[in-house]
């Protein structure tokens, strides 16, 4: 298929998928807007239409609640055929939202449609709007240092698997064997209706999902309780780079914007990170690896979020050497970059969601990082992985990386976004 009728293919599901101010993932299985999906399509839209790219994250942050926090769905519209709905996350909130959130991705791509406006020559008629957004994610950006770094160590402490958007990753299994099931009740599963069970998480892992947000209820989703009582904390890897990374980008537009009291804060929460993150470094494992906050036990699983690290601007050449080590194994073990997991972890399953397959998403910031740092042969592995699997199959919602497979939904809009994002960079 050519590179034409690849682009506008992926501009196809972004049309279908449109709800008119937000897009919802993929039309069968995930009904409504998702927090950083949301940001990764916006970067597709900017490809060839820019206002539209702004929309999507404006309406995102029309959710946002009084504090700052920004939930990981918001429902716009009722779908009785999705489950968890607005009736079991009961956060009481107009509009209807979860209680949770997801990987702080949109202070980063906010940065990349004001460098795509301002080489436009377009900045003048966004200055406004990214004036309002800036004010929206600065807030966002504060509830993390106060609701999620109980530690003060500037990483980001997750409260639910639901919240690293790495949802069955094995990172949660041992953190999460504490939680009490036993008062989840029946429910019916929609995901496994539309997808393959083999693809998705396990029903023990849905039911801790659900204790979880049970939880969550009980304490009125008020954060400062979940914080200080929640069964399931873990310091993630994933998010904790991606904050770093986004308070970068973030400063940059403080600084651009003249907002010097917020770039002093915004130095102060970059500085905070770059002094504790250091805590998940494995060094048995020589990775980057989650590490649960209620035990002090590293996870000891390298995942595709380990890789994160040049994404969020760490420059340690010792660490880089490491992980660049990991990135040339799991190379020659897999076809096609960057696997979720390990392939020579025992868990490793090749198409069971974050268990194993690829996820164009990631791979996108792990290429990013890469390129940044100027491992150019590594990033080009990365990024030539990625579109091979997207000529193959399609814009599915992941890859297996060992045979290419497509797993889980297809017409899936982040990935046809990403196709576009480094598509028009060809």
């Amino acid at each position: 298929m050519t590179i034409d009728k690849l682009d506008a293919g992926a501009r196809a599901i972004l049309t279908a998928n449109d709800r008119g101010g937000y897009t919802v993932p993929n039309g069968q299985v995930y009904p409504f807007q998702w927090n950083w999906d949301s940001a990764f399509v916006a970067l597709g839209f900017d490809t060839y239409n820019r206002d539209r790219a702004w929309t999507e994250v404006e309406t995102l942050f029309n959710a946002q609640w009084d504090d700052g926090f920004l939930p990981h769905i918001v429902f716009w519209q009722d779908d009785p055929g999705y489950f968890p709905g607005p009736s079991v996350w009961a956060t009481g909130k107009t509009p209807v939202t979860s209680g949770i959130t997801q990987p702080p991705v949109a202070a980063t791509v906010v940065r990349k449609l004001w460098d795509s406006a301002i080489a436009a020559s377009a900045d003048d008629a966004y200055r406004l709007r990214l004036e309002s957004l800036f004010d929206k994610l600065i807030a966002w950006h504060r509830w993390f240092r106060d609701y999620r770094d109980p530690d003060g160590r500037g990483v980001v402490v997750a409260m639910h698997p639901w919240e690293t958007g790495r949802d069955n990753s094995p990172e949660w299994d041992a953190p999460g064997e504490p939680i009490d099931i036993s008062g989840v009740g029946e429910y019916t599963r929609r995901d496994t209706g539309h997808l393959d069970a083999k693809m998705r998480p396990t029903k023990l892992e849905y039911d801790r999902y659900l204790a979880l947000v049970q939880y969550g209820v009980a304490q009125g989703w008020d954060h400062a309780k979940i914080t200080a009582g929640n069964p399931f904390k873990v310091a993630d890897i994933g998010m904790s780079m991606i904050l770093l990374r986004a308070n970068r980008d973030l400063l940059h537009l403080a600084e651009y914007l003249g907002r010097g009291s917020e770039a002093d804060e915004l130095r102060q929460m970059i500085d905070t990170a770059e002094a504790g993150i250091g805590w998940l470094w494995d060094d048995a494992k020589h990775s980057w690896c989650s590490r649960d906050l209620l035990t002090g036990r590293s996870s000891g699983f390298i995942t595709s979020a380990s890789f994160l690290s040049f994404y969020a601007g760490l420059a340690d050449p010792a660490k880089d050497a490491a992980m660049l080590a990991h990135l040339h194994r799991i190379g020659s073990k897999v076809e096609y970059l960057m696997p979720s997991l390990d392939p020579e972890d025992p868990g490793f399953q090749m198409i069971r969601y974050w268990r194993g397959p690829v996820w164009a998403v990631v791979n996108f910031m792990i290429g990013t990082g890469l390129a940044e740092a100027g491992f150019d042969a590594e990033a080009a592995r990365v990024r030539h992985d990625t579109l091979a699997l997207m000529e193959r199959n399609g814009y599915y919602e992941a890859y297996s990386p060992v045979d290419g497979s497509g797993s889980g939904g297809d017409d899936f809009s982040w990935t046809a976004a990403i196709w576009l994002a480094w598509s028009a960079d060809r």
